[in-house]
């Protein structure tokens, strides 16, 4: 029997309970500082709070410590840590290796420590990490692989979401282009922007376009494989989306988790307690997204990026059919719009371009395919017929997740007994590890006139506003006891209260496995020693205490001459279909290649189809 959880993303105390409520295993969060999303901070005292929330139906909450810490913010780190332990935080990610030994918290390794290979992952366990969060390119073959290699310690995965076009950890174009590093939670999404693709002899080969700009990665349909790959934990990117997002994303594989479980019970079962109701129906069609990948998950895919636009396009809607210019137009679709939808579509320039919707007309036709009319509130010049539309915000279903859209309950069975002077209540929880709990009130007995059962069952099962709903009243077929309505009530709200105090308690973590001083794995090599990313003396001497006698400094801390800013397995030559080792046709362009932004500086690109890689150059000065 194996566990399985799904991991959701809280960028604040009301996203972390709506993940909780819509079905997440566990979540995690930023702190105030030390996060690789500097602008997600939160209060210690509102993670004590998610803590306590999430812990009642033993979900967990990981907090992210995941940034490269700077000599003089050693001290407030470490103190961070401990408060977060007395907050009752399950476990911290951390990419920095000054925290090695200095954690009084178990340790996961953050997917910032360039985790993709089986020796990375063995030479994180021998260090005392309790769980490695993989790279985001690895295949489920590969992660097979590494399991299998690796076996006694947790993998997590990212299934939903954003893509880095970088490994995480080893992007520092943010930094050199701008001075916001991504290793600090300040990265200023450089692949996200416009370039032109120019070759050995200044020929453009692709202009102005977002050529290093991913779609977001979707594995709903591959939770099975990877859970059969030995992945344990599901992890949902977007620690900066909004609760709506939060909602519908964790919703969805959560119901995608609980058929897997269901076909393979004897295999798995959730990492959490409690049973979620959802009261929408969930769809990633329709929230945010920039068209889905599966990314490397079965190989190299052919469309990964998408080269018009960085934003969300949402869902197709149909095809514009006529247009009336100034006014209104006319769209075939089978899909419902609403007052108020976000539309958008690709002009001419190829740009995205979005209007809202002021009034919508629809009619049906026989086929069920109608035509809508639609009216902006202000036209846009460039529609024309023929072009296709998208929805990218959805009126209805946001209105639909801003009200109250899952509920998430403990299952109890309730047992009513007689006792020398009065009744107890015992509430238990079964197919859990979880203890009874009882109470009792003093009360005399008195023989019942009627049967009083139906009455008792009502009074017990009453638990509305409640994390418990009543799978079963257990009362003794002999029980005939007269008790008033109130009293029965009284103990079923002790024993809620009793229950809740218990369930509510911080869990003060230990760290799981020890710290080695010395690990029996060898260090990883880089070819780049900045990408250890050492940027404080007690990282520099955990490096050196294990063999890495000479390294520089942090890339934000000395930037070296004509550095490599990138490291991607997405490779340009693939995506442009001129990947001759893949299939591709001969490439008309002249080598070397490089990307070249609006204000003239360029980045040459170096294929290194040896390791099936491309490596992203910052130009010599």
């Amino acid at each position: 029997m194996r566990t399985l959880e799904l991991l959701a993303p809280a960028k604040d105390l009301a996203c972390g309970i709506a993940a909780i409520d819509h079905g997440a295993d566990a979540v995690y969060i930023g702190a105030m500082r030390f996060g690789a999303r500097a602008s997600a901070g939160n209060s210690v005292e509102d993670i004590r709070s998610l803590c306590q929330y999430a812990h009642q139906f033993q979900a967990k909450v990981y907090v992210t410590v995941n940034t490269i810490i700077y000599e003089d913010e050693l001290e407030a780190t470490r103190n961070l840590l401990e408060e977060l332990r007395t907050a009752g935080v399950d476990a911290v990610l951390v990419q920095d290796m000054s925290l090695v030994g200095h954690c009084p918290l178990p340790l996961h390794a953050s997917t910032q420590t360039d985790n993709r290979t089986a020796e990375k992952v063995a030479w994180l366990k021998s260090l005392g990490f309790a769980r490695v969060v993989l790279a985001r390119e690895l295949s489920i073959e590969e992660i097979r692989s590494i399991h299998q290699q690796v076996p006694d310690i947790e993998l997590e995965v990212f299934v939903h979401g954003a893509l880095c076009v970088s490994y995480s950890g080893l992007c520092y174009a943010s930094q050199y282009c701008f001075g916001r590093s991504a290793n600090r939670g300040e990265c200023a999404q450089f692949c996200r922007m416009k370039f032109n693709l120019v070759d050995a002899d200044g020929k453009i080969v692709e202009h102005q376009r977002h050529l290093l700009s991913l779609k977001d990665m979707n594995q709903l349909a591959n939770l099975e494989q990877l859970a059969k790959a030995g992945a344990t934990s599901f992890k949902i990117e977007g620690r900066l989306k909004d609760v709506d997002y939060v909602k519908n994303v964790t919703a969805a594989y959560s119901q995608q988790l609980d058929k897997l479980i269901a076909a393979h019970p004897d295999c798995y079962r959730r990492a959490s307690l409690g049973r979620t109701v959802h009261l929408f129906t969930p769809d990633l069609n329709r929230t945010f997204n920039r068209g889905y990948t599966t990314y490397f998950a079965t190989g190299r895919q052919p469309d990964m990026a998408s080269f018009d636009t960085p934003k969300a396009i949402g869902q197709y809607v149909g095809q514009v059919k006529s247009v009336k210019k100034g006014v209104c137009f006319s769209v075939d679709t089978s899909t419902s719009l609403y007052n108020g939808d976000g539309l958008c579509f690709m002009n001419a320039e190829h740009e995205l371009q979005g209007f809202r919707v002021n009034r919508v007309e629809a009619s049906s036709s026989r086929s069920g395919k109608g035509v809508t009319w639609l009216y902006p509130f202000k036209m846009p010049s460039s529609l024309s017929s023929g072009m296709s539309l998208y929805r990218n915000q959805d009126q209805q279903f946001e209105t639909l997740l801003s009200k109250t859209s899952a509920e998430r309950k403990l299952g109890v069975v309730m047992s009513l007994r007689a006792t020398t002077d009065g009744f107890s209540l015992t509430m238990s929880f079964p197919d859990t590890s979880l203890q009874d709990v009882q109470v009792s009130i003093v009360h005399v007995h008195q023989q019942a006139q009627v049967d009083q059962r139906d009455n008792i069952v009502r009074q017990l099962t009453k638990l509305g506003g409640t994390p418990y709903y009543c799978k079963a009243v257990d009362i003794p077929s002999d029980f005939d006891y007269f008790i008033p309505s109130s009293r029965i009530a009284e103990l079923r709200r002790m024993a809620v209260a009793e229950c809740s105090l218990h369930k509510g308690k911080h869990r003060l973590s230990s760290p799981e496995g020890s710290v080695a001083e010395t690990s029996s794995q060898p260090l990883p090599a880089y070819e780049r020693s900045y990408f250890y990313n050492i940027s404080n003396s007690q990282s520099r001497a955990f490096y050196a205490t294990r063999g890495l006698s000479v390294a520089e400094d942090a890339f934000e801390l000395h930037t070296p001459q004509q550095p490599l800013i990138m490291q991607c397995r997405y490779c340009l030559r693939y995506a442009l279909s001129c990947c001759v080792k893949n299939g591709g046709r001969q490439p008309q362009w002249r080598e070397p290649l490089s990307l070249q932004l609006s204000d003239g500086r360029r980045f040459p690109l170096v294929f290194d189809c040896r390791h099936c890689q491309m490596n992203v150059y910052a130009e010599s000065r």
